[in-house]
């Protein structure tokens, strides 16, 4: 019982952390940034990753290892809706990701390097899709711990 509520504890809290990273990262994204601020996006993003591979490891031990075991969460579609949200919210961040690394190289060599207003603004509206999916997982979360789905 502590296990699976140390689980749930810990999976809440790094859902709250990747949503703040994500919303930080959306603010920072703007034309104009400077090369510390593109080496800084790039830690953040790099933090948004392992954030999100915490997730699965915990969000799988809850599955696994947790007090309502494998049958309540495989059997329940909406647990993977949440999981396809899941997904869709990696693919989504996949562009932004790659963008920021080549940002970064660039801003590293270049202390006046400005990523182009263009590519900015198409990472930046890819953020805000993530956003969107993102917050769709907290709702299917809500549904499956009342029962739904079964």
């Amino acid at each position: 019982m502590l296990t699976d509520l140390l689980l749930a504890i810990a999976h809440h809290l790094l859902i709250f952390a990747l949503i703040a990273l994500l919303v930080t990262e959306i603010m920072l994204t703007r034309p104009g940034m400077k090369a510390a601020t593109v080496r800084y996006l790039g830690w953040l993003d790099s933090a948004y990753g392992a954030v999100a591979g915490l997730i699965l490891i915990v969000g799988f031990g809850r599955v696994f290892i947790g007090e309502k075991g494998p049958a309540f969460y495989l059997n329940n579609w909406i647990f993977w809706a949440k999981i396809a949200a899941f997904v869709i919210v990696g693919v989504l961040s996949l562009k932004p990701t790659l963008r920021i690394v080549q940002w970064r190289r660039a801003a590293s060599g270049d202390s006046t390097f400005a990523p182009a207003a263009a590519d900015v603004r198409s990472v930046r509206q890819l953020m805000h899709y993530e956003g969107m999916v993102l917050f769709t997982i907290p709702i299917f979360a809500a549904l499956m711990a009342r029962g739904y789905g079964l």
